[in-house]
């Protein structure tokens, strides 16, 4: 972050924004404390479990990578970028887990064709910008990135739609580099039910279940955001090896179906999995995530009232907005989840997991990824210290990488890979 001394100690700290250029003063003991999260973030990565940057190219560009220069400041587009070169460093990142999302709505094999491409623009960001990012297969991989000062790039699928129900394609995805999979997204799929999908197989099938033995074996992270709680449950007990949920929160603190219930993170000491809190305004902010609510409800009465006319819906949807202003998620709101997951899971399960440039708002104080230190600044006033921001930063994470390599080694001297087949198990 660009700095200037001012007179009395004071500190100015300059932070890029969608608005543009902000000024924020620090008193002088946020100094001290911004400059002790830097040195800690130069000790440790800064592990971000879930960035949308891939599916901006394919939204804004077809995939045409020369069209978005993440050289260039990305935060004067119409609607600006959250991620760009100069912001990665500013915010010390030290390694990004890439999301390679496609659309629910996608099924067998074009899903399985849009993740490959989404695979490949992470491929290509890494062949483009060779001095910036590097590809990480392992944990060991990304701590030796790290120390060559580039962001370490791993690979998330997000939605188990896109190995088309076969563990072959599951093995050619982890081939290609994905490290994780969520197991759903916002629907179900033919093995496992998702939060925001009405249910139908009570959490995992028979053949959801080997999918996680088959993830295990090979030493693919398995991602329980977007899942049913019932589905958390069952991955848990059947997982060797610990479990993630690469963007989530609390419910306790907002009532929203995607974050992990309490019953849910008191059994992570166990499995030593970890839970990355996630920015999501609507997640993190029970007013935000109510508004949401009310505003889906106006939308839908409106689309009831004027069938046929979705110019006249859209017009008095936004009326209503501008009635019913959104509640503003803030910087303070994510510590909160933080401070919950470490009292009910322990500081020992508690991750960091963006969701940026895959929300359309963000909480004010954490508007992109140049903001990370600020967030630990404010876990530092909450008395966190410097070795909890260790593991929220990327100890954490690294530990239940390594177990997982370690659990995939054991289970492939133990086992050759599955041949079932959906047909054969569900």
């Amino acid at each position: 972050m660009p700095t200037v001394r001012l007179p009395g100690s004071m500190l100015l700290v300059f932070i890029l924004s969608a608005a543009g250029m902000e000024a924020q003063i620090l008193s002088p003991e946020d100094q001290m404390r911004l400059e002790r999260v830097q040195r800690i973030l130069r000790e440790v990565p800064l592990i971000d479990g879930h960035n949308d940057l891939p599916w901006q190219y394919e939204k804004r560009a077809l995939n045409h990578m020369d069209q978005i220069d993440l050289r260039e400041d990305q935060t004067g587009h119409a609607t600006p970028l959250h991620t760009d070169i100069e912001r990665l460093r500013k915010g010390g990142v030290g390694a990004q887990f890439w999301s390679v999302y496609v659309p629910a709505e996608l099924q067998g094999g074009e899903a399985t064709r849009a993740t490959m491409e989404q695979i490949d623009v992470v491929h290509r960001l890494i062949e483009r910008y060779p001095d910036t990012f590097e590809l990480a297969l392992s944990a060991a991989d990304i701590q030796a990135i790290h120390k060559r000062g580039r962001v370490a790039s791993l690979i998330g699928m997000e939605g188990g739609y896109s190995i088309a129900d076969s563990l072959g394609v599951l093995r050619q995805f982890y081939r290609m580099g994905a490290r994780y999979m969520t197991l759903t997204h916002s629907k179900l799929v033919h093995w496992a039910d998702s939060a925001t999908d009405d249910p139908k197989h009570s959490g995992l099938t028979r053949f959801g279940e080997e999918v996680v033995r088959e993830m295990n074996r090979l030493g693919m992270l398995v991602d329980l955001s977007h899942v049913s709680i019932a589905t958390m449950r069952d991955a848990i007990r059947v997982s060797e090896a610990p479990v993630i949920f690469s963007h989530s929160s609390s419910r306790m603190l907002t009532d929203h179906a995607r974050n992990v219930p309490d019953e849910v993170l008191e059994l992570l000491p166990a499995k030593d999995g970890v839970v990355m809190v996630t920015f999501v305004p609507s997640f993190i902010s029970e007013k935000t995530r109510v508004w949401y609510a009310l505003k889906d409800a106006e939308e839908a009465r409106l689309k009831a009232m004027h069938q046929g006319d979705p110019d006249r819906v859209l017009v008095e949807t936004e009326e209503w907005k501008v009635k019913n202003p959104t509640p503003p998620a803030t910087l303070n709101d994510v510590a909160d989840h933080i401070d919950h997951v470490r009292k009910v899971a322990g500081i020992d399960h508690v991750g960091i997991g963006g969701d940026l440039d895959g929300i359309t708002t963000v909480p004010v104080g954490l508007e992109d990824v140049s903001k990370y230190p600020m967030l630990f600044v404010e876990l530092l006033r909450r008395g966190y210290k410097d070795e909890d921001l260790r593991k929220i930063a990327g100890k954490n994470v690294l530990r239940v990488f390594e177990k997982a390599e370690r659990v995939a080694q054991r289970l492939q001297k133990e086992r050759p890979a599955s041949d079932a087949r959906i047909e054969e198990l569900d």
